[in-house]
């Protein structure tokens, strides 16, 4: 009998564990298909050149969200995890988080613009694009994550899906009705994202009172600076090569360079809801991934998955060039050229969110530093030998992912086996004592 209980108990888990990831797969789903006509209707009512602007100051705007809040979303997304009654009151910490980080954004979205962008893109269409990725896409996220801690996962896919459905609705109505500048795209990127974020708030933000509690916000300012740091250098090393594709080879070589990883982006969409599950997963049963079998079978899905998503889309197109449109054309026969980038960028970014699952923020913050650096020498390295007008520097992007993939195993991994101690484990992620007042 008490077999069968166990048995029974063991069923249900897996059962509630496929539930909540298919939810999570069903936002993913939906998602994809969102994402490639909002892709289409932006790749094709720009020109090249503008929308290898476009994605690169959006790539900037994405570094600089997470700079924003200080990392404060992490207290908060463990607190829906753990402790659920706590959420108004660290909501209120973030909310103090992002307006102490307004000055470092505005310096570093300076600093930015007049290294990358000055001369080739107007102001005010970089700060509208920076803008709807740091105050609103991002406010979307939290309340995404937030949701997703307390295991409201069908809510969490219900946010994204109507986000991108908005902001591909933006897309197709700046590609059929606007002067097709960047200018105006990127007005009306700031306007959809917006109404998004105003929106998942008000309809999707679990009811929750606010409260004021400075001790728990100082008590939890070590963690959210580690874990602000791993972000940034995370998305810095993650979109840098956009930012060094168009300093080195202009603003038409980033424009396809946009288009191809962002078709190899769309592989990332499953990927990231499965990290989701496993991170979760790694917080309640930490020893659980500690048997090198489970983690190469997980690595060998991730990387199957992916190819086969790329090599799919990469054969679609070149039986029909055009079916993502014109602009899209010019790069399809490219995308098969990088067949294996998506198999290791999907890797370092599920090792990355393994060391964050494991209480590891400081030590995943140098493992992404150490990538990002390695990813910025190899590719200056690759756009110097190869001919621009050439697809020499696509094929060879997949060796570079390949070294980027070998570090991050050897580091990660090596680092996952030095674990702290059971209690320094629970207090690197808020769940152990010295309670303070109101905890």
């Amino acid at each position: 009998m008490v077999a069968l209980a166990d048995w029974t108990a063991r069923l249900k888990g897996n059962l509630s564990g496929l539930r909540s990831y298919a939810f999570l797969l069903g936002g993913s789903a939906g998602r994809l298909v969102l994402s490639l006509a909002y892709f289409v209707s932006v790749a094709n009512g720009l020109t090249v050149s503008d929308f290898g602007l476009f994605a690169t100051a959006s790539a900037t705007g994405i570094v600089l969200s997470r700079i924003a809040g200080l990392g404060f979303v992490s207290p908060l997304y463990r607190v829906a995890t753990v402790k659920p009654q706590l959420i108004g009151t660290y909501t209120v910490g973030l909310g103090l988080a992002v307006l102490a980080s307004l000055p470092l954004v505005a310096l570093a979205a300076a600093g930015f613009y007049l290294a990358f962008f000055m001369g080739q893109m107007s102001l005010g269409a970089f700060l509208a694009i920076i803008a709807a990725e740091i105050f609103c896409w991002r406010l979307l996220e939290v309340v995404v994550i937030v949701n997703n801690g307390i295991g409201r996962f069908g809510r969490g896919a219900s946010i994204v899906v109507v986000g991108s459905a908005v902001r591909a609705l933006a897309a197709v109505a700046f590609a059929a009705f606007s002067d097709h500048s960047l200018l105006s795209w990127s007005l009306a990127y700031l306007a959809a994202n917006a109404a998004v974020a105003a929106l998942s708030v008000a309809l999707f933000y679990p009811p929750c009172r606010l409260r004021f509690a400075p001790r728990l916000y100082l008590a939890r300012w070590r963690d959210s600076v580690s874990v602000a740091g791993a972000e940034i250098v995370f998305y810095l090393q993650s979109e840098l090569d956009k930012l060094l594709v168009l300093s080195l080879g202009g603003p038409h070589i980033a424009g396809i360079y946009a288009i191809v990883m962002r078709l190899v982006d769309l592989t990332a969409l499953p990927i990231r809801s499965f990290s989701t599950m496993i991170v979760q997963k790694l917080m309640k049963t930490p020893q659980w991934l500690d048997r090198w079998r489970i983690r190469w079978s997980i690595e060998g899905g991730i990387a199957a998955v992916s190819i086969a998503g790329l090599a799919g889309l990469g054969g679609f197109l070149q039986v029909f060039p055009n079916a993502l449109g014109g602009n899209v054309a010019g790069a399809a026969p490219l995308v098969l050229s990088a067949l294996l980038v998506p198999a290791f960028r999907n890797l370092v970014e599920y090792q990355s969110e393994l060391l964050y699952a494991r209480g590891r923020t400081t030590v995943r913050a140098l493992v992404l530093a150490l990538v990002g650096l390695i990813k910025a020498g190899l590719l200056f390295i690759l756009l110097q030998t190869f001919d621009d007008s050439g697809t020499g520097w696509i094929v060879g992007l997949n060796g570079l992912f390949l070294v980027l993939w070998m570090v991050s195993a050897a580091a990660t991994y090596t680092a996952f086996d030095w674990a702290p101690s059971r209690r320094l484990r629970r207090r690197s992620f808020g769940l152990d004592p010295a309670p303070l007042p109101g905890e």
